[in-house]
């Protein structure tokens, strides 16, 4: 049995992971960087193709069987194989869809930078407890003419441990080489008491270096949504998560974190967010999750 109690402080004051990266006001990156890590894919897999054809081509014509694509094309004095003229450009491609978006990002957050709106005004009705509805009233100070459909919501997930906890769990000392799945550390990038180091750059596309923490939301690879509903000036109800999640637990191990979502609709760049931690007490039941609910770990395929 679990007390009705909240484990929200960390060694006296709230975790560092929470007040840098998960509260506050967040963009959305480009969608650009979706459709690229698709076309990878699909790029991958036309060049396997093509390897393949070019290894069982000469087998193919000792039978007579006429080849595709083997002869060449000079360019300047060097002669290249057709097949390399189609490939490579497909291979370079998403790089330079990638620089773009990136650069698009950046000027994103720049531009916000210099007029972000005023943050909403959250006033939660009752102490949350996990399993039971959340009861909470919102006003917004400042509503843009380029604001759509407004909408809150509310989540719970599983925050990644502090990189240092699993190098002492697995007896390994920080300075030595990092276990199967964990990055080395990157200069500049990694903080200690953030994450566990198995980003490796690959959680958000480039952020503004003013920003600690950055301006795009890291979704918890374990999470689970709760209810949903537009924002009004009367009291807003919101029913909890389905599956029988304990309370806030914040530890450089486990975190169970729970939190609140103003997402806004934008007529560009894509929907704004403002999200607020949300410390929730413990049921009085105990909590039992037969399936955790797995999530892509990369902001761009974050789906708020």
């Amino acid at each position: 049995m679990i007390e009705r109690t909240t484990f929200w402080l960390e060694d006296g004051k709230r975790p560092r992971v929470v007040k840098r990266q998960r509260r506050g006001w967040y963009l959305t990156p480009n969608p650009i960087h979706s459709i690229v890590r698709n076309y990878i894919s699909v790029t991958v897999v036309v060049l396997l193709i093509t390897l393949g054809y070019l290894f069982i081509e000469p087998i193919l014509s000792s039978f007579g069987i006429p080849g595709i694509g083997t002869g060449t094309i000079r360019i300047g004095l060097l002669d290249y194989p057709v097949l390399a003229i189609i490939i490579i450009p497909l291979l370079f491609s998403p790089l330079a869809l990638r620089v773009g978006a990136n650069l698009a990002d950046l000027l994103q957050q720049r531009k916000f930078l210099k007029s972000s709106p005023q943050s909403p005004l959250i006033d939660i009705i009752e102490q949350p407890i996990a399993g039971q509805p959340l009861k909470l009233k919102i006003r917004l100070p400042e509503v843009r003419k380029e604001w759509g459909d407004i909408k809150v919501k509310w989540r719970v997930g599983i925050l990644p441990p502090g990189r240092e906890e699993i190098f002492s769990a697995l007896g390994r000392a920080d300075s030595k080489q990092p276990p199967p799945g964990l990055t080395t550390e990157l200069p500049h990038h990694w903080e200690i008491g953030l994450d566990d180091g198995t980003g490796g750059g690959e959680e958000a596309p480039m952020e503004h270096h003013e920003v600690k923490g950055g301006l795009f939301l890291r979704p918890m690879r374990i999470m689970e949504h709760g209810d949903e509903a537009p924002i009004s000036s009367d009291m807003i109800v919101l029913q909890a998560p389905q599956s029988s999640w304990p309370g806030t637990v914040s530890t450089s191990l486990i975190r169970i974190h729970w939190e609140i979502i103003v997402h806004i609709e934008r007529e560009k760049n894509g929907p704004l967010l403002w999200v607020l931690p949300l410390p929730v007490s413990h049921s009085k039941s105990s909590t039992y999750i037969e399936s955790l609910p797995a999530n892509d770990g990369r902001t761009e395929s974050n789906t708020v």
